[in-house]
């Protein structure tokens, strides 16, 4: 059918051509039933005219522009009274245009932005559209055009239709009417009593891979329940209009049927094509990027010609931090294996960040991809709370092997210092993200979903951008969050300031230390079990899951501080073990295979057991939830501590340990903080932009080598405009050089 319609409208488009002889056209009495290709081909084989008389059909497509007519100018008609019509080709061919337009929307009837209760401006521009479109103008054409169709792949799971964004908001026609192009949401439910339309809903629906309703915020997990479809309407018509316009059109539909669809139409979701105008704050942001970028220059080339400067001026040298950013030579105490675990964590986040955003792209085949991703090895994309675990203990660790060096040396702890250090080590970067988030993202790009994904999450930053300075924002909840994913900044730090309390106690009475440090470990992991079980929440992302529940399980336990503490807790004991540790000390041969094998049993079964969780029938269990969260953050950090601890005593030199301590992952290490922060801007910032369907493949999807090297490049840029020069700067503010350090940034945030 779409094939058959194409080639109707482009003989439509040619049946306007002026030839003076007669033709032979498809009469009324061709009823539609019987309208067969083989008519077309017969008419066309006798109508011949003299071609030097007719347009081309470039010429043609060319002359149907977007049409003004000239008011001044008097067009005479023997026979007809003077007329004023868009398509100048109208008077000349009234009668075939109307035959050609009304069978081409007999087939495909356009959506009507003027039925329902609309406001009167959207009306009258609904009805100057339709008549247009009656005349085959060219922009009522690309508006009709623009607008979701029913598509074939349904039952595959492509419902979520985007029509063609950037021929509506092109959109100029008559009375100054302008392409709004809305993305309305649909909630198709059917009469549970029928077996037969439940489980073309549930094709329809991909299998329910998440659960989620209208009222959901979509902005950072994707309302997976509802279908996307676009409309192309005048700019007059409000969110209201459109909404009451489809909902009009869809009731003619369903109406005694086992069928219900409801709808929502965003206003910030109707877009037009926007005039660039930058706000005072945009054009400041920018300036400051520019600054920075040329203060690298300016100081790159003092340090490269040697000509004296200040050392704060020098921090910014592009040329020292290039040369400190790929620098394989390792810091004084270094733990070596902690760079390969941050890596190797690094990545599996990357993937469960980015199967998460995937969800956010329409398909041909999203029922195809939903049945592949309840297979079992999914867990890898399901676990991304599992990963961000690792790096808690690691700063618990580095914390206190740092804090315990200092109190060997000196035998006191300069907290303000500390403190002081932890600010311009996250503050400068973190600042930066928000900044080009807020103000200067929401101008490089558009695109059907671009104010969900990036408009919208750039006004919550513009109201909230204060909690995340404060590292407070994980508090107030993940819907309104500036830059959701950066609710681990917060909770480190907060543990971080808590720290030398730990550290002190622990140093000074380790036995009370110890017993107190392990009930509040304890406390925290029973919490965990508990919340998660009253309250119905799961950290792991099953199949089925609803939008509601995620969003209260990272409210409730995820983001808060109380409910790591047992990782982090594990981490203090960790780093208070390996500084106390003699020079010569070596763990036994049966204490190595004991480790290895509980680690290994440990770390397998927080990775494996809950893979049941992601099968397509899985029905949710609380206990099943309760246990995961609480029990499997400390299976899979240990095999990791178990590493570090056997690399850095020299007792185990086994194949995991020596992977881990390769000197490339220094590298690497320098730019996670800023692989983190941007990640998700990169993700969103490609949903934002995506215009069309897709086509499912696993590989393709995720492995996309143009979005991995986009978010290698924004950290490299990162990390030596904003974090390596504030670190350079923080050493010396601090009278700390560089090149004795006792570990490797002991606070840093992945």
């Amino acid at each position: 059918m779409g094939t058959f319609v194409r080639i109707w409208a482009i003989f439509s488009l040619i049946g306007l051509s002026r030839a003076e002889s007669p033709v032979e056209i498809l009469t009324s009495s061709s009823s539609l039933g019987t309208f067969e290709e083989e008519d077309i081909l017969r008419v066309l084989s006798r109508n011949k005219t003299d071609t030097t008389k007719n347009f081309t059909f470039v010429e043609l497509i060319n002359s149907l522009g977007n049409y003004t007519i000239d008011t001044e100018k008097v067009i005479w008609s023997d026979d007809r009274p003077e007329v004023h019509h868009t398509n100048p080709h109208y008077e000349d061919f009234p009668e075939k245009i109307d035959f050609e337009a009304r069978r081409l929307l007999q087939i495909l009837p356009p959506y009507d932005p003027g039925a329902g209760g609309v406001s009167a401006e959207c009306k009258r521009h609904a009805d100057i559209f339709h008549e247009e479109l009656a005349k085959f103008t060219l922009w009522a054409l690309k508006m009709y055009d623009a607008t979701a169709k029913v598509p074939s792949g349904l039952l595959s799971g492509n419902v979520n239709q985007f029509g063609d964004f950037d021929e509506c908001v092109g959109v100029e026609g008559k009375d100054g009417i302008r392409g709004q192009y809305c993305l309305a949401y649909l909630q198709l439910d059917v009469d549970q009593s029928r077996p037969d339309l439940k489980y073309l809903h549930r094709l329809l629906h991909s299998h329910y891979a998440f659960r989620s309703n209208m009222t959901d915020p979509g902005h950072r997990v994707p309302r997976f329940s509802n279908i996307n479809w676009a409309i192309c309407t005048p700019a007059s018509c409000t969110a209201q209009d459109v909404k009451a316009s489809l909902q009009h059109t869809i009731s003619k539909y369903t109406a005694q049927t086992g069928l219900k669809i409801a709808l929502q139409v965003d206003q910030n979701l109707c877009q037009v094509r926007p005039e660039l105008v930058l706000s005072k704050a945009t054009v400041a942001t920018s300036l400051l990027f520019v600054t920075v970028f040329v203060l690298t220059l300016v100081a790159a080339f003092y340090d490269h010609c040697k000509i004296p400067a200040s050392e704060l001026l020098l921090s910014f040298s592009l040329k020292r931090n290039i040369l400190k950013l790929f620098s394989l030579e390792r810091p004084q105490g270094d733990i070596a294996s902690l760079h390969g675990i941050r890596f190797l964590n690094s990545i599996l986040l990357l993937v469960s960040h980015k199967s998460m955003a995937v969800f956010f792209i329409p398909y041909v085949n999203r029922t195809y991809m939903s049945e592949v991703r309840c297979k079992p090895w999914t867990v890898f994309g399901r676990a991304a709370s599992l990963y961000t675990d690792p790096f808690i203990m690691l700063s618990g660790l580095l914390t206190t092997y740092l804090f315990v060096g200092k109190l060997k040396r000196s035998g006191t702890l300069d907290i303000k210092n500390e403190y002081l250090s932890r600010l311009l080590r996250l503050v400068p970067t973190l600042g930066a993200l928000i900044l080009f988030c807020t103000y200067i993202m929401p101008y490089i790009g558009s695109g059907p979903q671009w104010p969900l994904v990036v408009t919208n999450h750039a006004e919550i930053c513009k109201r909230t951008w204060w909690r995340n300075f404060l590292f407070i924002h994980n508090y107030f909840g993940f819907e309104n969050m500036c830059l959701t994913h950066t609710h681990h900044i917060g909770i480190d730090t907060q543990l971080f300031a808590i720290s030398p309390i730990l550290v002190l106690l622990l140093y000074k009475k380790p036995k009370i230390g110890a017993i107190v440090l392990s009930t509040i470990a304890l406390i925290s992991t029973i919490l965990r079990f508990y919340i998660t079980y009253v309250k119905d929440l799961n950290n792991y992302v099953y199949y089925g899951t609803s939008i509601r529940q995620l969003f209260d399980t990272a409210d409730y336990s995820y983001t808060l501080p109380s409910h790591r503490l047992t990782i982090y807790i594990i981490g203090v004991f960790a780093g208070y073990f390996l500084r106390n540790l003699s020079k010569d000390f070596k763990l036994s041969t049966t204490i190595l295979y004991i480790g290895w094998t509980v680690c290994s049993l440990m770390f397998l079964a927080a990775l494996i057991g809950p893979s049941k969780m992601g099968s397509i029938d899985y029905i949710y269990d609380p206990i099943h939830a309760a246990a995961y969260n609480a029990f499997a953050p400390i299976g899979w950090c240990s095999l990791f501590l178990w590493i570090a601890i056997t690399q850095h005593t020299g007792s185990s030199n086994v194949f995991l340990n020596k992977i881990f301590s390769w000197r490339g992952f220094l590298v690497t290490t320098r730019i996670s903080y800023a692989v983190y922060l941007t990640q998700f801007p990169i993700f969103f910032f490609n949903v934002g932009q995506t215009r069309t369907a897709d086509h499912y493949d696993f590989l393709r999807i995720m492995v996309n080598l143009k979005e991995i090297g986009g978010i290698l490049l924004m950290s490299i840029v990162l990390t030596l405009l904003f974090d390596t020069p504030f670190q350079n700067m923080r050493n010396y503010i601090l009278k700390k050089p560089v090149y004795k350090k006792d570990i490797t940034k002991s606070s840093k945030v992945e």
